[in-house]
C-alpha cells in the first residue's frame, strides 16, 4: 500500500480527523482540556507515542505471530507510553502531577491501536511514522481550540496569563466536564457540516460538468 506524506497529513487533519471524524480519544478530549498548557502536554505525549508505535510495529510487522499481535502491540504502546510518563516526571513535574494517571491511560488511546491496525500493519516504517505524527497532530489541533475556549471562558486567561479585562465573571461551568461535551459536539457539527457542504459542491460541480451540452440549432438559411 503506498500513500503520499501531504494526502496522509491532510486525511488525519481534516477529512479522518480521529476525534471529529473517528471520535476517538474523547475521554481525555474531555478531561484535559480545561487548561491549554495541560493540553499540549497531553497531545504531544499522545503524537509521540503513536508515532514511535506505529514505526516500531511497522519494523515489526512481518515478525509478529497473527495470534498475538494486539499483546505486542499494547507492549511496544506500554513502553513509549512509560518512557513519556518518566521523562514528564523529570523535566515537567508540575504538568505531570496537575495530569495524574491520565499520562498512563494513553495506552489505552484507541487512537494509536487505531493507526497500528489501520496504517502501521500494511505499510513501510517511516510512512507508519508520518501517519502517526499526523494523527496526534489532528488530534491536538481539535483538543487545543477545545481548551483555548475553555480557559479563557473558565478562568480569563491563555497558557496561565490573564487577557480577560478586569471585572470579567470566569464561566464556572467550562471547567467542568459538561462544557467539553457540548464543545466537542459543537466542533464536531461544525466540521462535518463544512465537509458536507463542500461534498455536495464538488458533486454538483462534477455533474455540472459531464452534462451534455444542448445541441446547437440549424443555422439560418442564406438569402
Amino acid at each position: 500500500m503506498s500513500a503520499k506524506p501531504g494526502k496522509i497529513f491532510i486525511d488525519n487533519l481534516w477529512f479522518n480527523n480521529p476525534v471529529l471524524i473517528q471520535v476517538l480519544g474523547i475521554c481525555s478530549t474531555l478531561a484535559v482540556t480545561n487548561n491549554v498548557r495541560n493540553t499540549l502536554v497531553m497531545t504531544v505525549g499522545v503524537s509521540l507515542a503513536t508515532a514511535f508505535s506505529s514505526w516500531t510495529l511497522s519494523l515489526m510487522k512481518d515478525l509478529i505471530p497473527r495470534k498475538v499481535r494486539m499483546i505486542v502491540q499494547v507492549l511496544v504502546i506500554s513502553f513509549y507510553v512509560i518512557l513519556i510518563d518518566i521523562l514528564l516526571r523529570a523535566y515537567l513535574p508540575d504538568a505531570s502531577r496537575q495530569l495524574g494517571p491520565y499520562v498512563g491511560l494513553i495506552i489505552t488511546n484507541c487512537i494509536i491501536m487505531g493507526r497500528a491496525e489501520a496504517f502501521a500493519a500494511a505499510n513501510k516504517p517511516l510512512i507508519s511514522f508520518w501517519d502517526g505524527l499526523t494523527s496526534g497532530i489532528g488530534y491536538m489541533a481539535v483538543l487545543v481550540a477545545i481548551a483555548l475556549v475553555r480557559e479563557l471562558l473558565g478562568f480569563g486567561s491563555v497558557l496561565g496569563f490573564r487577557v480577560m479585562p478586569e471585572g470579567f465573571v470566569p464561566w464556572t461551568i467550562m471547567i467542568t466536564a459538561p462544557s467539553a461535551f457540548f464543545l466537542v459536539a459543537m466542533v464536531m457539527w461544525l466540521a462535518r457540516n463544512l465537509q458536507a457542504r463542500r461534498e455536495a459542491a464538488a458533486k454538483a460541480a462534477k455533474a455540472a460538468k459531464a452534462a451534455p451540452k444542448p445541441a446547437a440549432g440549424p443555422s439560418p438559411a442564406k438569402a
